[in-house]
């Protein structure tokens, strides 16, 4: 299995693109990540069984692009989300948290 990077159309073994996940704006339930090719930045919405990729549209995210990982699942936390798939676990911090820790 491997998930793309729509801008260089590099492509990830999943450890190395869950590791990617820098950000997770738990208010509009995005995960920011950084192409460790190209360096472009992207959001997307991790749902159970896929990726949803899209745009920001009048106040809402609007998945246009899915990508299926099967088995993917994900679990909101207070200050993070946890993405799973088979027996790993990757914590994407939230952006609240690290601008708590900023002050």
């Amino acid at each position: 299995m491997l998930i793309p990077c729509f801008a260089c159309e590099s492509r990830f073994r999943p450890d190395e693109y869950f590791r990617a996940c820098h950000d997770y704006n738990r208010g509009k339930d995005l995960v920011a990540w950084t192409c460790p090719r190209c360096g472009n930045q992207d959001e997307l919405r991790v749902l159970p069984g896929e990726l949803g990729f899209g745009y920001p549209r009048r106040g809402r995210f609007d998945v246009s692009d899915r990508v299926r990982v099967p088995g993917l699942r994900r679990q909101r936390q207070d200050l993070r989300l946890d993405i799973s798939l088979d027996r790993k676990v990757w914590r994407v911090p939230s952006r609240l948290r690290q601008l708590a820790g900023a002050h």
